[in-house]
């Protein structure tokens, strides 16, 4: 089909961009486009505006911030999946992103548009939450930090205002961590059905601490910690993993669909987040 008409603003800073979002009531911001372009040409969206942040060079980029990294939201995923500062101090963000979708795509989809997408099934936000992320949105009162666990708020929703921008994100550094991110879908480059990103720190042959992230096992990528709780002080061996994987679906809530009814995920949870969680200590 054809996308219904609309004006299109190419602004070249931050502050410009924010600028057209408060003129125009109906605009939508694109980043990538890799998902709002299909929504507009089924017209599943047909704003009057679009303003597109692709010539914004501060939201561009990974830097070094000291105990963080910083992410620029337009940065695309093949930039993230192979920059050096990710893969050594957030290793879990370069696997899971060689994971979306297929090449054509990484390289035209940006980091901050996934997560400001917000599909409960997409492979970045279980990774934001895992790693207690925190992201920067911009709005006329200035720039504000919100942790990942608020930033959703539900399908396809999240904590930004309708003239705000996901400028940048804000990720803890985890050198020196074991990571792994495993997601169960039927068909290559499909949507995950359940999705599973585990780090692990190890001291000795013992697991001193631990994230889980789960996908797709809600409105909302949720943090799996009575796994995490139950991990600390453990031996990194299948045994003790699997009684701790055992408590991956505790506090969630997935839904029933085409892919698999909710108990399924239940189940898929617990296999895919003992398989993480070893994979991660290097004992799979």
């Amino acid at each position: 089909m054809i996308p219904a008409a609309f004006e299109y603003f190419s602004p070249a800073s931050v502050d410009e961009a924010l600028g057209l979002l408060r003129e125009h009531d109906d605009a939508k911001v694109l980043a990538g486009g890799q998902s709002l372009m299909p929504a507009l040409r089924l017209r599943l969206a047909a704003p009057e505006v679009i303003v597109d942040i692709g010539k914004i060079d501060e939201l561009q980029g990974v830097r070094d911030d000291g105990d963080a990294l910083v992410i620029g939201a337009m940065t695309p995923h093949s930039t993230v999946q192979s920059d050096p500062l990710v893969v050594e101090h957030a290793r879990l963000i370069s696997l899971a992103t060689a994971t979306v979708g297929d090449p054509q795509i990484r390289h035209r989809g940006t980091f901050g548009g996934s997560l400001a997408h917000a599909d409960p099934a997409a492979d970045l936000p279980a990774v934001a939450v895992a790693l207690e992320a925190s992201f920067v949105i911009a709005g006329a009162g200035g720039r504000r930090t919100v942790p990942a666990e608020e930033f959703f708020q539900g399908v396809f929703s999240t904590a930004l205002g309708e003239d705000e921008l996901l400028v940048e994100v804000r990720v803890p550094k985890y050198t020196g961590w074991g990571a792994h991110y495993e997601k169960f879908n039927r068909v290559a480059q499909a949507w995950s059905i359940v999705s599973v990103a585990a780090a692990v720190r190890l001291d000795g042959d013992s697991i001193a601490e631990a994230r889980v992230g789960l996908g797709n096992m809600g409105p909302t990528p949720v943090r799996a910690t009575a796994v995490e709780a139950a991990l600390v002080g453990q031996p990194a061996t299948a045994d003790a993993v699997r009684e701790a994987a055992a408590r991956a679906a505790d506090g969630t809530s997935p839904g029933s669909d085409l892919n698999g009814d909710a108990d399924y995920r239940r189940h898929l949870a617990t296999v895919l987040t003992r398989r993480a969680v070893l994979a991660a200590a290097g004992t799979a």
